[in-house]
């Protein structure tokens, strides 16, 4: 088969051919009794054909053994598939603890993407070979899909949440990236690359660029730009708590119910603040929906995030926010 065409996409990450193992064991296994169905019809067809007018065939019985049979093969197949698939599923969707956060922000009709040292790209994302990455996505308007055939690896992105998805790229190269949700008029024209370069080769090129700020930078000045600063002081005297440490930590609210501080509900403080009001505080917070634009929160919440929390806690919203590369709006 000609280099232009490929029945199949290359492999180019290390999900790619347990994905693709997967795959074709279920295809073998469909071609193997499709092909042995046909076979048995036949030789049925044939074996117990009616030789003259006045044939009857005998009386059949049942047989205890037989309907075991073709009860307990299926049975095992479709177990087998799904233990595998549950095993490589699991494997997908658990990010490795030492993958390096990139961002990413869907758009009609555009990818954006940051890099961790604040370096912004749209419509290609440059990453380094060997290197586990753990892409942090959102929505700016309605719902896409991040999908590059060549590392098996797809991921809804949701307007309003934050969704994540993980790659280690095992080959050097430039690979398509499509949105597999549609998306409006231009759906078809939502594509991008991905390349994959040999780590100094990416080194090189991030020096290349022009110095970015980080996100949480960014974040910072949109903090004191919105006075945040006045009411959510550090040692905790201000009119609303102090946001120090409290990424990842469970915290009562005034209704008597508990929860998280993750990035949904950092988002969900900032645009309805009078949803959860922590226990012990007013509500006196504005709200600032329709204020910020989504790159914006995501900045915010990237910020919120540096200044600590639970151990161990993943910096999802953050990525997303640094996924953007905007400048506050």
């Amino acid at each position: 088969m000609s280099p232009e065409f490929s029945l199949f996409p290359e492999q180019a990450s290390t999900i790619a051919s347990k994905v693709d193992a997967l795959y074709f064991f279920a295809l073998a296994m469909s071609a193997f009794f499709s092909l042995l169905i046909a076979v048995v019809i036949f030789f049925f067809f044939i074996r117990f054909r009616r030789r003259h007018a006045g044939e009857v065939g005998a009386r059949a019985h049942g047989s205890m053994m037989l309907e075991v049979v073709w009860s307990v093969i299926p049975l095992v197949i479709t177990m087998v598939l799904f233990v595998w698939g549950a095993v490589i599923f699991i494997e997908m969707k658990t990010v490795p603890e030492d993958a390096t956060e990139y961002f990413a922000t869907a758009k009609q009709w555009m990818w954006k993407f940051q890099h961790p040292e604040g370096q912004r790209e749209i419509n290609t994302l440059h990453v380094p070979l060997g290197e586990t990455i753990k892409l942090t996505m959102t929505s700016e308007d309605v719902i896409h899909s991040f999908f590059v055939p060549a590392f098996r690896v797809k991921q809804d992105v949701v307007p309003g949440r934050y969704t994540t998805v993980w790659f280690e790229a095992s080959k050097t190269g430039r690979y398509h990236l499509f949105c597999t949700e549609y998306c409006g008029s231009h759906h078809s024209r939502m594509i991008g690359w991905v390349t994959v370069m040999d780590p100094d080769d990416y080194q090189a090129w991030l020096a290349g660029g022009a110095p970015a700020e980080a996100p949480k930078d960014l974040g910072a000045t949109l903090f004191e730009q919105h006075i945040c600063n006045t009411c959510h002081l550090e040692d905790g005297s201000g009119r609303g708590p102090s946001l120090v440490g409290i990424y990842g930590q469970e915290t009562r609210f005034t209704d008597g119910t508990t929860g998280i501080r993750d990035d949904d509900y950092l988002r969900q403080s900032i645009l309805t603040p009078a949803s959860q009001v922590v226990e012990g505080y007013l509500q006196i917070m504005p709200t600032y929906q329709g204020q910020l634009s989504e790159v914006s929160l995501l900045q915010l919440i990237s910020y919120v995030k540096s200044l600590g929390g639970a151990p161990g806690a993943e910096t999802s919203a953050e990525a997303s926010a640094e996924s953007t590369g905007e400048s506050p709006e």
